[in-house]
């Protein structure tokens, strides 16, 4: 919303100094000859100034104001911590292609839908178990020890935050 009203706001300050200098003729109003050199190049040396800082100000104070990170952001307005971020890259790389979880935009058709799974509410402690052990004993579609340690722990994490919103 910001960036497109700095953008109209940038084109209306651009018409509008070519609009005046249009209007300006190089004389006087009494039509006494043309204006002195000094004033066309402070015409013009002013006219480089607006232009240089909608051209550069206005979008800079633009990133300063949207430098927010939406790394954090889940689904369903869930705020994610360092280690659910994490999980979330976890469960793209390793998970998305056989679950679906609308958090991480997976549509995988082979395991589960953890949106749906448990009425949507995944507890971590289960998703842990099928990362460590896999199903079948490991002898199913999804196998045993894909991720270990804070890594499993990650995306246990991430799924339990954001499965069913």
């Amino acid at each position: 919303m910001i960036g497109t009203l700095v953008f109209v706001l940038i084109f209306l300050a651009i018409g509008l100094s070519v609009v005046l200098a249009a209007m300006r003729s190089g004389r006087k109003p009494g039509g006494n000859g043309p204006e002195s050199p000094g004033k066309r190049r402070a015409w013009g040396l002013g006219l480089g100034v607006v232009m240089l800082v909608l051209g550069i100000g206005l979008p800079a104070l633009v990133l300063i104001t949207n430098s927010h990170s939406h790394a954090s952001d889940g689904a369903g307005g869930a705020h994610l911590n360092a280690a659910e971020t994490h999980g979330r890259a976890l469960f793209a790389r390793n998970c998305s292609t056989c679950h679906t979880l609308g958090g991480s935009a997976a549509v995988g058709r082979v395991g589960p839908n953890l949106d749906t799974l448990n009425g949507g509410n995944v507890p971590q402690a289960l998703v842990l178990n099928a990362i460590a052990k896999g199903r079948a004993q490991g002898n199913g579609q999804m196998p045993a020890g894909l991720l270990y340690g804070d890594d499993a722990k990650d995306v246990a994490a991430y799924v339990a935050r954001v499965s069913g919103r």
